[in-house]
């Protein structure tokens, strides 16, 4: 990438301690530590009006964030507090690691204000091989799984007041092709599909987008988009749009270059898709 890295995400773990190493060390208090904290920043800005590297001002930020993070991260991420009918709506289980219980955490961090929350979900990248992964299993199973807390968490934001300021975009890089992929051969025939960049779907909801709506079409085959194509630079310029953003004005020199958030090639904002 190419963005400072001051804009760059605090990465959590969904079981366990949400951040290591966040709480100080056995004798060092809270005073202590942001005595510490101050210390370090005057260094680092003298250090940054010296050198000018934008490194030093990630660095600066990031060690407030984590002296900020000590007293709210934990909190916000225990979702042992949600009353049980929240936990079995989600199909939530604290102290497991699962897609519901990172739907429930993301509840949470928006109502606290989080301004950027991004989940991920593994596995479809089903090709059959193992078989277990194919379509007729795992394309299955991956369904199960996120279904269920998804809806629970569109519905949350919606009556906690948050989906009509919340922009929830669900979607992977690429789809999958219509024909079977027979990787093992006609004695092992993997019932899996290849990877297809040229026709997939997303969905979004809340934000300022509107509802009901399906913008786009492929094929009979669902392997070539034959109306409304939709690329992904005009995904993210639109999403910038909804977020408040001009994607136009986005720029960062890098490399010798000005580097736009949308790509090279133009970029538009998709009407058809904003309330």
């Amino acid at each position: 990438g190419f963005l400072p890295s001051v804009y760059q995400g605090v990465q959590c773990r969904s079981a366990g301690e949400p951040v290591l190493y966040l709480d100080n060390p056995s004798g060092v208090s809270r005073a202590q530590r942001r005595q510490v904290l101050d210390a370090v920043d005057e260094i680092n800005r003298q250090t940054h009006k010296t050198f000018g590297n934008p490194e030093t001002v990630a660095r600066i930020a990031q060690y407030e964030m984590a002296f900020r993070m000590q007293l709210e991260a934990s909190d916000a991420m225990d979702i042992r507090r949600e009353p049980q009918g929240v936990l079995e709506r989600y199909g939530a289980q604290p102290g497991k690691t699962s897609y519901a219980n990172n739907c429930l955490v993301a509840r949470r961090l928006a109502e606290r204000g989080v301004r950027f929350i991004q989940l991920y979900h593994w596995g479809w990248d089903s090709h059959g091989t193992p078989t277990d992964e194919g379509v007729n299993v795992g394309m299955v199973n991956r369904c199960r799984e996120t279904d269920r807390p998804t809806a629970a968490l569109l519905a949350d934001l919606k009556a906690r007041g948050l989906l009509e300021d919340t922009l929830v975009v669900w979607g992977g890089e690429f789809g999958r092709t219509p024909m079977w992929e027979n990787r093992g051969g006609q004695e092992m025939a993997f019932i899996g599909r290849d990877h297809n960049p040229g026709a997939f779907t997303i969905w979004m909801a809340g934000g300022g987008v509107k509802a009901g709506l399906v913008h786009g079409e492929t094929d009979d085959m669902g392997y070539q988009v034959v109306r409304d194509p939709v690329e992904v630079r005009d995904l993210h310029a639109t999403m910038l749009y909804l977020l408040g953003f001009d994607h136009h004005k986005l720029n960062y020199p890098y490399q010798g270059l000005d580097q736009k958030l949308t790509g090279v090639k133009p970029a538009r904002i998709i009407p058809e898709l904003l309330a």
